[in-house]
């Protein structure tokens, strides 16, 4: 609680302004148990109805079976998974868990113990239909603001945390991704966070070919990529709540129209039925809208490959990350104000090592374009609540109790009748296939 206290006390208002907040300082977070005591336990959904339970031990002859009920101390059910290691240099990862359960009732308390070791844990399960709360949070790191932000997250209950890259901010020193699965480890083994990839994740060094990119990534956090058609776990998609298509995008990855991403989006989007499900969300890394100083153009190259598709496809909202800051746009179509656009929501915030990215650009091409940017730690809440409203807020870490800095209603563009929104995209045509 310190960390955090100390940030309250030092976010303080000046004159009545508040103050830009300085980069807050590592919390490095250890293991106090035994060897074979799970450590590092995170869960994310696989289907409708599973979960992924992961985790990892030092001691390499824990089984990879998690035991669970709807009963405190009554595991009725038991699964058994599978585990991986990699190393990195000199490094050697411990034994990584990975477990999918189920199926299991929605909305529910599940009760669960890791490799028949260590203490009883329980997460609850998204509802199978709406309303949702989802809270999105990105450029999470591992230092006092995160630790703020992940407090005034559990303030308010939420069915799953979505993470548009940048996790560990490991930047190869892989002890540091063990202390942040430790770090997020009471919030992220309670509800599923599903995440993408950031420029954090890649750790590659081009002249040694036997260091693969996003090694710890892949082998820490796996994601459904396999279930939804995906050849890759940079990019995959799921369903949520019977209404909603949620996209994870990789910023690193090959996106243009040669490349599997690309071919893969297409896919995908052409298998959602806005019928049945009306709404549609992408997640990336790299904003392809931003008036930040910061990291200025560098997802040009993606929007230009891949927002024609988002667009026919009347994808409801964009949230980024990358820049250490908040900014959310109206909804935009090749750089122009469109009604039937997606809008683009940068929320880089969540409290990473490297500090807020400050300055703003007043005569950007895209200024007029942005609705509300603040350079402040924080988090947002999306509460989906029918097939045609959704409440959306930003939440600043200013004060014991976050402050909602931001918020407006969202209609999907599925039940706009100004945006023709049919039942099934269709990549090679200006229109909607009804």
């Amino acid at each position: 609680m310190f960390p955090i206290l100390y940030l309250l006390f030092a976010t303080v208002l000046c004159n009545g302004e508040f103050m830009r907040p300085p980069p807050g300082k590592m919390i490095l977070t250890r293991h106090a148990e035994s060897s074979s005591y799970p450590q590092q336990v995170h869960i994310s959904a696989v289907g409708t109805d599973h979960m992924r339970v992961s985790w990892i031990t030092t001691d390499k002859r824990v089984p990879s079976i998690v035991e669970y009920g709807t009963d405190s101390g009554t595991y009725d059910m038991t699964a058994t998974g599978e585990h991986t290691s990699y190393r990195y240099f000199s490094y050697v990862s411990g034994k990584i868990h990975h477990v999918n359960i189920g199926p299991l009732l929605p909305d529910t308390v599940y009760y669960y113990r890791c490799g028949r070791v260590g203490d009883e844990f329980n997460f609850k399960t998204p509802p199978a239909v709406l309303p949702i709360d989802f809270v999105v949070a990105g450029d999470l790191g591992q230092t006092e603001w995160t630790a703020s932000t992940l407090y005034h997250v559990n303030q308010s209950d939420y069915d799953m945390l979505l993470l548009p890259g940048d996790l560990s901010y490991a930047d190869t020193q892989q002890p540091l991704w063990d202390a942040f699965g430790r770090f997020v480890e009471p919030y992220a083994r309670k509800r599923p966070w599903m995440v993408t990839q950031g420029n954090h994740e890649v750790e590659a060094f081009p002249v040694l070919h036997d260091l693969h990119p996003f090694a710890a990534y892949n082998s820490r956090w796996p994601m459904p990529y396999q279930e939804s058609g995906s050849p890759s776990n940079l990019y995959y998609s799921f369903d949520v709540a019977a209404a909603i298509h949620v996209i994870m995008l990789g910023s690193y990855t090959d996106f243009d129209s040669n490349s599997a991403q690309y071919n893969w989006l297409v896919a995908d989007l052409a298998k959602v039925d806005r019928s049945k499900t009306p709404w549609l969300i992408v997640l990336l890394h790299v904003p392809w809208y931003n008036t930040n100083l910061a990291h200025q153009g560098e997802g040009e190259s993606m929007r230009k490959a891949m927002e024609d598709l988002l667009y026919k496809a009347r994808v409801d909202v964009v949230f980024s990350g990358h820049v250490h800051a908040y900014e959310r746009f109206m909804r935009i179509y090749n750089n122009k104000a469109d009604q039937c656009g997606p809008m683009y929501i940068t929320i880089g915030d969540g409290g990473n090592r490297e500090g807020l990215a400050l300055e703003f650009e007043k005569d950007h091409k895209s200024a007029h374009l942005s609705v509300f940017h603040e350079a402040s730690f924080g988090h947002g809440r999306l509460k989906v609540i029918n097939g045609s409203s959704a409440h959306w807020s930003w939440h600043r870490n200013d004060d014991s109790v976050s402050t909602m800095r931001d918020e407006l209603w969202l209609e999907s563009l599925s039940s706009s009748s100004a945006c023709n929104v049919g039942s099934h995209f269709v990549a090679s045509s200006d229109h909607y296939e009804l």
